[in-house]
């Protein structure tokens, strides 16, 4: 995340550039890398305001607080822009397990059944699912989040179908097709 800090009626001083983001670093573990994070200061006043924006996958997640010390106004936007992006977080985790339980229900219906008489395969099911491109650690989550042992996705470095496991061991293993 890529915080950024204004001023409005106040000179930021390093002390303050410094607690901000210290408390606001602890928020890297919600955003992405290159999320920028606007943090704006004003002074009215007795009154020293903080305000976080944060624009996250087509919304915004903002707070503001106000009290009589800056430092103090800092923890509290901190705090109350955490408990927003833990909101945010389950929200969207909550949805992809909702997604994913219907495709694994529909996905794993899939019977195979192989007869010995004439030494043939029968399938007796097809599933169709769309893709998309994400990286193998993001689609490890996205397993994990299923329930399933492997996921079939779109690498987005390589542009290419590729499918990720899960070892006997628990760790994770990634099948990179190459065509002769």
């Amino acid at each position: 995340m890529k915080i950024r800090i204004f001023g409005k009626n106040i000179k930021v001083t390093e002390g303050i550039k410094a607690d901000i983001e210290k408390k606001l670093g602890k928020l890297d573990k919600y955003l992405a890398e290159d999320t920028p994070v606007d943090v704006t200061l004003s002074v009215d006043k007795d009154d020293q305001k903080v305000e976080v924006t944060i624009p996250v996958k087509g919304n915004l997640i903002r707070a503001e607080e106000v009290s009589s010390d800056m430092y103090a106004t800092i923890d509290m936007v901190e705090e109350t822009i955490e408990r927003q992006l833990v909101k945010y977080k389950k929200k969207i985790i909550d949805k992809k397990k909702a997604a994913r339980e219907s495709f694994k229900s529909d996905f794993f219906d899939a019977e195979y059944t192989y007869d010995d008489e004439d030494d043939e395969v029968k399938i007796v099911k097809t599933k169709r699912f769309g893709i998309k491109p994400m990286n193998p650690e993001e689609a490890c989550i996205e397993m994990d989040l299923i329930g399933h042992n492997f996921f079939v996705f779109l690498n987005a470095e390589t542009n290419e179908v590729n499918v990720v496991y899960k070892r006997k061991d628990g760790a994770f293993g990634l099948i990179e097709p190459e065509l002769d």
